[in-house]
């Protein structure tokens, strides 16, 4: 019989999230990885398999947690340009916490591991898919709803570049502690939908 795991798996990959949030996969030493978790390499293993799958998890419970959220507010009733306002806003109120700052980080992690790792790469490619075609179903009805008046609105394009806009919101963030830089990229990317 097994033994019964004496660690909350939750509260782990939790705390993995914010260790590779803040060191990065590379920066991330495996035994600096246990430290923060507070588990036994074989629990590790036994658990999560290697540094490598406890990152993938780490990065797909991460993104599927906030995209789950962007998604739920863009069908929301309601106005769409004030929910995609939202959606911004609270990145930035976010990244303006340095502790829940340090969770988002870790899609820097990650985007600086896509190169090497095909897995990873078409993870996030189906999760960045997701989220446009979200935002592209959220302006559709904003244009039905009056919100989009302009006749040569590429309601596609549009939902492309709020996606990628709301993402590099945390490089922004990485390279400078200043505020009022972050709010200037978020009024300047809804300046689209005016």
């Amino acid at each position: 019989m097994g033994r019964n795991k004496e660690f909350d798996t939750a509260l782990v990959l939790h705390r993995a999230i914010e260790v590779f949030g803040e060191y990065g996969y590379e920066g991330t030493s495996l035994q600096e990885l246990l430290s923060h978790l507070g588990i036994a390499r074989q629990s590790l293993y036994d658990t999560y398999g290697t540094k490598r799958d406890l990152f993938l998890s780490a990065v797909k419970t991460y993104l599927e947690g906030k995209n789950a959220a962007v998604m739920e507010r863009l069908e929301a009733p309601g106005s769409v340009k004030e929910a995609i306002r939202e959606i911004f806003q609270e990145g930035v109120n976010v990244l303006k916490d340095p502790e829940r700052a340090k969770a988002c980080f870790i899609i820097n992690s990650a985007i600086e591991q896509i190169p090497h790792d095909p897995e990873l790469a078409r993870y996030f490619e189906g999760q960045s898919k997701q989220l446009e075609d979200a935002f592209y179903q959220a302006l559709l009805r904003a244009k039905d709803q009056g919100e989009l008046t302009g006749e040569d609105n590429d309601i596609a394009a549009l939902a492309r570049y709020l996606n990628q806009s709301r993402l590099s919101l945390t490089f922004v963030a990485k390279v400078t502690a200043d505020m009022d830089r972050l709010q200037d990229h978020v009024d300047v990317s809804l300046s689209v939908l005016d």
